[in-house]
């Protein structure tokens, strides 16, 4: 469960004793193990943004190869909605089933009214991810609270998926609890999974780890781990160290692709809507080590994840299915929290997330004067290009003048910092690169490595 542009979960709790978040729960890959490092990922998640313009509580999908940079699908729009409760889900997550076909589960609720009751949970089934059908929602409680952020995994001993969420019970605090259910028809009374005595949400589970089983949770504005060698109600306690970047939240684990390295995705609210992610060789030390904001890019105005590990061949059909984004988002190698973007028509780099986010969603086309190259056009204004005058980037409308093409045409290159990046020489001065310079965009020679890193920049989206 994760907060609003202007009150987060924390706030509210801070004001009203008895509500905080949700709890995370986890990817049951395989038969009933931790989740396996895939050969590709999805990733779940809703979308909101600063002022608005990029909200919308559907069920988003984005996919991955590395688990760390994502391709927003059916460009950035939802793939289905809620039609009961409170008609918008929050904090959505997909489960494998043992017969390998999927169960989304999502948070019942519409924006950010943390006062908003529902003893229910979205739920739909999927063979593919390509169409959801059975929707209905799941009732598990029958207290004045709600049930945030649900998750589910297969638990072995008892033959059945546990599905555990956040929700105030008779202790005046959010505890995670778990419902037992074959087919997330109906389900088992309600138990306290975890409670150590304080306000605990976002609860996210790894099975089978070494025959450890984790549990990441938020704890205050931190991501803290449990840990028991059973799934039994009240086992887990306490162990790591916790990690935020400001007030954190919705912790996810994954496995990664190779080598027995695990990630923990964690969403702020200080600034809303920001992913950081860290990374250990060893789930049971407890400790992390933040990522570079280089190595991962979130889907644009994503909150409060789900990542589940796909196949190439199921990657391969939800791309064909949804279908990649007609546009990039171009991010800066030496500030990675920002991205290019115009500003009053003027070309800038600046920290995400912003509105309009439309402003730094690109179309990159054959170049204008050379089809070799590239031209950016610019989503939000389509008539306008990137393209430099007097050496400074700017958005100007295409007049039809060859000055106009030679101006906005660059040569795309290797990253002058990193050869895994792209660079960008303009066609008509070639010995200038499209660089920043105190966050606005210029093309200059390049001499130094500090201007080398300027004029480096990440393609994706």
């Amino acid at each position: 469960m994760t907060p609003g542009p202007h009150l987060s979960r924390r706030s509210f709790l801070g004001m009203a004793a008895a509500t905080p978040l949700a709890t995370t729960g986890v990817l049951g890959a395989g038969a009933g193990t931790a989740r396996a490092a895939g050969t590709a990922y999805v990733m779940a998640y809703f979308t909101e943004s600063p002022n608005g313009t990029g909200t919308d509580y559907g069920l988003h999908l984005a996919v991955s190869t590395d688990s760390l940079n994502w391709m927003p699908l059916n460009q950035n729009r939802p793939v289905v909605t809620p039609t009961e409760g409170a008609l918008g889900l929050r904090d959505p997550f997909i489960l494998r089933k043992q017969d390998g076909t999927f169960v989304v589960l999502a948070t019942d609720l519409l924006g950010t009214d943390w006062n908003y009751v529902s003893q229910y949970v979205h739920v739909w089934n999927s063979a593919d991810l390509r169409t959801f059908t059975g929707y209905h929602r799941l009732k598990l409680h029958d207290m004045n609270s709600h049930a945030w952020a649900p998750e589910a995994f297969w638990d072995a001993g008892r033959g059945r998926y546990a599905l555990v969420y956040s929700a105030v019970n008779s202790s005046g605090h959010n505890v995670i609890m778990v419902n037992h259910t074959t087919d997330f028809v109906t389900a088992s009374a309600p138990q306290v999974f975890f409670d150590p005595g304080y306000d605990v949400i976002d609860g996210d589970v790894a099975v089978g780890v070494n025959g450890v089983n984790y549990l990441y949770f938020k704890k205050d504005q931190t991501l803290v781990g449990a840990r028991s060698t059973s799934l039994d109600p009240g086992s887990f306690t306490e162990f790591s160290t916790g990690v935020a970047h400001g007030g954190t939240e919705a912790p996810t684990l994954v496995k990664a692709p190779s080598g027995g390295d695990w990630f923990l995705w964690g969403d702020t609210y200080t600034p809303n809507g920001v992913f950081y992610a860290w990374r250990t060789s060893d789930l049971a030390s407890g400790t992390w080590t933040a990522l570079d904001q280089r190595a991962y890019t979130q889907p644009v105005n994503s909150k409060h994840c789900g990542i589940t590990p796909l196949s190439t061949t199921e990657y391969d059909n939800l791309v064909t299915r949804w279908g990649a984004p007609g546009w990039n988002r171009l991010k800066s190698y030496n500030y990675p929290a920002r991205y290019v973007r115009h500003s009053d028509y003027t070309g800038r780099i600046d920290a995400y997330p912003f509105d309009p986010y439309t402003d730094s969603l690109w179309q990159l086309v054959p170049g204008l004067a050379d089809s070799a190259g590239v031209s950016f056009r610019s989503v939000s204004h389509p008539t306008r290009y990137l393209r430099h005058y007097d050496y400074r980037i700017r958005l100007d409308v295409d007049d039809g003048t060859p000055a106009f093409a030679a101006d906005a045409t660059f040569s795309r290159t290797a990253g002058l910092a990193d050869a895994s990046w792209s660079s960008f020489r303009s066609y008509n001065n070639p010995g200038r690169y499209l660089r920043h310079f105190d966050y606005a965009l210029r093309i200059d020679p390049i001499t130094t490595a500090t201007d080398r890193q300027d004029a480096t920049f990440r393609v994706g989206y």
